[in-house]
């Protein structure tokens, strides 16, 4: 079946229909990983776009649920060049097309990803409308300011953990944990996590209790922590109002925080910081990234849309 993807400036790609048969309207974005599809789809960081995938070629080891992320899949969309529909690999145990359906995700393969990635760094990230209607010019010129209208709003709400749980610490090969010294004690601020980052923690010697996004302040530091982790997760740092002022509250206790992407956003705003939105973001699997100190660069995991403003930070803040 036909499907379509009409950006807000008008442009449309035609490709064929992969996934869920529904008609959606979402934040395009692209991500440059050659490999970490189920990674990528599974990351609570995409929950309200549709994600792009450069590499030509998804689909090909199949869906392996030991390497989801979370529960469930988060994007709106997703957009490919080309879909292998036969996976070959021993862990195998779906398809992405059925792994789609099941989760009502709707998609579009067959579509010139290199002229669409070039559109979106050449204007900035755009909204888009994946459709299986064939729309006449004039129909979608009038459907052009309601895709222009959409924002992503709600989504650490929609992906925070529901219910306070333990996760407790395992040694590096993932077993039980045997160290001499009792584990250190996280409280770890789920505003849309990878398991991933709360596995590592756990592998540190970490006992981390994960608690909602909404949680107060007193909440937390009543546990006595040795530490606290603020998560990644989705959307506008400066949405979670709320949020960042409990975050402001776990800041002037004292106790150690780590943020990392959005945590380290909204902590940034709850020190008085200022963030903004990139152009089209950073999304992959292999970032460079240069340490100025010593001229040795690195290869990183990077996902994010926004950014703290450098000039913004107060020196007085440590």
């Amino acid at each position: 079946m036909d499907a379509f993807l009409i950006l807000e400036d008008g442009t449309v790609f035609k490709g064929t229909s992969i996934g869920a048969e529904k008609e959606v309207i979402s934040e395009v974005v692209f991500n440059t990983s050659m490999t970490g599809y189920l990674e990528v789809l599974t990351d609570p960081s995409y929950a309200g776009q549709a994600v792009v995938m450069t590499y030509p070629l998804i689909g090909n080891y199949g869906i392996c649920y030991d390497d989801m992320e979370s529960e469930r899949p988060w994007p709106d969309a997703f957009i490919v060049r080309e879909l292998s529909r036969m996976p070959s690999n021993f862990r195998s145990e779906n398809t992405i097309q059925n792994f789609l359906k099941r989760y009502a995700i709707p998609g579009i393969q067959g579509i010139d990803t290199r002229a669409l990635v070039k559109l979106l760094r050449d204007k900035g990230t755009m909204n888009g409308m994946i459709t299986t209607q064939r729309y006449t010019k004039e129909k979608i010129a009038q459907l052009l300011p309601g895709i222009r209208q959409y924002t992503v709003s709600g989504v650490v709400e929609r992906t925070t953990t529901k219910a306070v749980y333990v996760a407790q610490a395992q040694d590096p090969d993932g077993k039980r944990y045997s160290g001499e010294k009792d584990p250190y004690r996280v409280a770890f601020l789920d505003v849309g996590a990878k398991r991933n980052i709360i596995r590592s923690l756990q592998r540190c010697g970490c006992d981390v209790t994960v608690y909602p996004a909404s949680t107060k302040a007193e909440t937390i530091l009543e546990a006595n922590p040795d530490g606290i982790m603020i998560s990644n997760g989705p959307g506008d740092p400066k949405e979670n109002v709320d949020v960042i002022k409990e975050i402001r509250k776990l800041y002037e206790s004292d106790t150690p925080i780590f943020a990392i992407c959005l945590g380290h956003q909204l902590m940034a705003l709850a020190t008085g910081a200022d963030t903004y939105k990139l152009k089209y973001g950073h999304r992959g699997g292999n970032h460079p990234v240069k340490d100025l100190e010593t001229g040795r660069v690195y290869i990183t995991s990077q996902n994010h849309g926004y950014a703290v403003d450098t000039a913004s930070l107060d020196p007085a803040v440590a």
